[in-house]
């Protein structure tokens, strides 16, 4: 399986506040190890998966998200879909508005392109770490612009937590406070977000 236990409990506190809850595995089984070497080559990975025959580029992961959908619409009914996105998954959830997500939230996005930002038609909200060596400060400023001089307009909104790194909205030291506190608050603030514009 190629889906984090952490993932599956962020899922299990969303079914919780009352949504119907899908997780594909996008990566078809081949997940980042947690205890990845130092030197582990994430690109590399993407591109040729662990094993050399199996990538996780968009030409692959389209497919998994657009089954997805389909499923949920037409085998449960959802008529408004909101999506989650984390790390690598946030540019999914952008390329994905075209397929049929309405509301989207993604955490400390990654290889997210801006053009696939550019391409959203919904609310969208962002979850920051303060120090992400993959969406920079730089980045998140750019990701800033575009949403604010969107046409037609979105709604969005960018929450920076201080005191954090990339992952943490997923996996971070729950002994140290403000660690904790920033990953119990980016999860309100994706309930929020979708109580708001998919409930609301």
């Amino acid at each position: 399986m190629g889906v984090w236990q952490n993932a599956k409990l962020l899922a299990d506190q969303y079914a919780a506040h009352g949504y119907l809850c899908l997780v594909p595995d996008i990566f078809l089984g081949d997940s980042v190890p947690i205890n990845r070497p130092y030197d582990f080559d994430v690109k590399k990975w993407i591109m040729q998966g662990s094993e050399g025959n199996s990538p996780h580029t968009p030409a692959v992961i389209d497919a998994i998200v657009k089954k997805a959908i389909v499923y949920l619409t037409g085998q449960h009914g959802v008529v408004k879909l909101g999506a989650i996105g984390i790390c690598l998954g946030a540019k999914y959830v952008a390329r994905h508005f075209s397929s049929g997500i309405a509301v989207g939230f993604i955490a400390h996005p990654a290889f997210m392109e801006e053009a696939e930002l550019e391409s959203i038609t919904g609310p969208l909200s962002i979850a920051a770490a303060e120090n992400d060596y993959i969406f920079t400060t730089a980045k998140r400023h750019k990701f800033e612009e575009i949403l604010s001089n969107k046409t037609p307009k979105v709604p969005y909104q960018i929450c920076l937590y201080s005191g954090t790194t990339h992952g943490f909205a997923v996996r971070c030291d729950l002994s140290i406070p403000e660690q904790k506190y920033a990953k119990e608050q980016a999860f309100l603030q994706a309930v929020n977000w979708f109580d708001e514009y998919l409930l609301g």
